[in-house]
């Protein structure tokens, strides 16, 4: 455990500030560009944003990856989902075919698809019919977590282990990439993430809790009951993230965080999905409170914590579109917002260069 630790703390030391050399540059082509100055609005606040993360005032993006991080979850047994557990394994398949929501939305903005296993109680490995865009990574840390109603979910050296793997998986998959989307796929998780959100924004378990895959009213009072007994079972320390993540995370949520920290060390940006990817986020900013700076938050899901988990990570979501399917499919449409951000940058004329007068002083 002591040698993962220290290489996690090696690994956020190395994670700067984004820098401002690069933005300052970003920004005064910005206003000599074609148009009114702010009048591409969150475009330009991207493109300034990936300036700085890149350490470059024209920065491009041509090579994508998103990577769907998959695990299965205990608490499953609590009746807190309306599919049952195998579904992950399933859909980790359709992944790995190239039928998925995010498969679709990556082929679109072009996008490689990694599919990497966590944590799923099954097991895995990439078939032979595999699509050639998806690839599949075996990271397995346990075969699905603990029942967190009863217990811990994993254990503190687990959960490391979890973080590890993920800094793996983005330093295989991410190679050559210019920006990396963050995604999962996990029946139950977003009941371990709306306890890891209350826990990290000090939020009641009600206020951060939502239906996930549909459920009603009943079932959703009985959620947030199985979420305030794990949490009084495990008592988690809110002022370790570690320890939250072992006592009431998942597998591939500690993935996720373990894959933002890589990115921000190797100064990509990062574009989250939804509810569960931002539970990530949560548990990897507590960490390295330098890793905000290099996250975009594609959208705003339906999920009712998300609106909470987004303003304490002090983020803007790019979308509102009431997504909440998860594997990537809204870091997939965010990807696509960024590309067209810095191209705005790099290829819209100046007023100079297209003979075009600004405005007068």
């Amino acid at each position: 455990m002591e040698a993962t630790e220290s290489r996690l703390t090696e690994l956020i030391a190395r994670i700067e500030d984004i820098d401002l050399q690069a933005i300052t540059g970003a920004r005064e082509r910005q206003d000599r560009l074609t148009k009114p100055r702010g009048s591409l609005g969150r475009l330009e606040q991207i493109a300034v944003q990936l300036a700085g993360i890149r350490g470059d005032p024209l920065p491009r993006i041509t090579e994508k990856v998103i990577i769907t991080m998959a695990g299965d979850h205990g608490v499953v047994a609590e009746g807190v989902s309306l599919y049952p557990q195998a579904v992950t394994a399933q859909m980790v398949h359709n992944f790995l075919a190239g039928g998925a929501g995010v498969n679709v939305l990556a082929r679109h903005v072009g996008a490689r698809v990694v599919v990497a296993d966590l944590g799923v109680a099954a097991q895995l490995s990439g078939p032979s019919t595999a699509s050639p865009s998806c690839r599949f990574l075996g990271k397995k840390v346990r075969w699905g977590t603990a029942n967190m109603r009863r217990g811990p979910a994993m254990s503190r050296e687990e959960a490391l282990a979890c973080l590890q793997a993920g800094v793996e998986v983005l330093e295989e998959a991410g190679r050559g990439a210019d920006i990396v989307g963050i995604g999962e796929m996990g029946i139950g998780n977003t009941t371990s993430a709306s306890a890891i959100c209350a826990l990290l924004t000090a939020s009641p378990v009600t206020e951060v809790t939502g239906r996930g895959t549909g459920l009603d009213d009943e079932a959703l009072r009985h959620k947030v009951e199985v979420i305030e007994l794990a949490l009084a079972v495990n008592r988690p320390n809110p002022a370790d993230a570690i320890d939250v993540l072992a006592k009431v995370g998942g597998c591939e949520i500690g993935g996720m965080a373990g894959a933002m920290l890589a990115a921000a060390a190797h100064r990509l940006p990062v574009v989250l999905d939804g509810f569960i990817c931002g539970a990530a986020a949560l548990i990897a900013c507590a960490l390295a409170p330098r890793l905000r700076g290099y996250l975009i938050a594609s959208h705003q899901s339906v999920e009712v914590g998300h609106s909470r988990l987004l303003r304490h990570l002090g983020l803007t979501p790019i979308l509102k579109l009431d997504l909440h399917l998860g594997e990537g499919t809204g870091a997939a449409l965010g990807i696509f917002m960024a590309e067209a951000a810095a191209r705005i940058l790099n290829e819209m004329a100046t007023f100079a260069e297209a003979g075009v007068s600004s405005k007068e002083n």
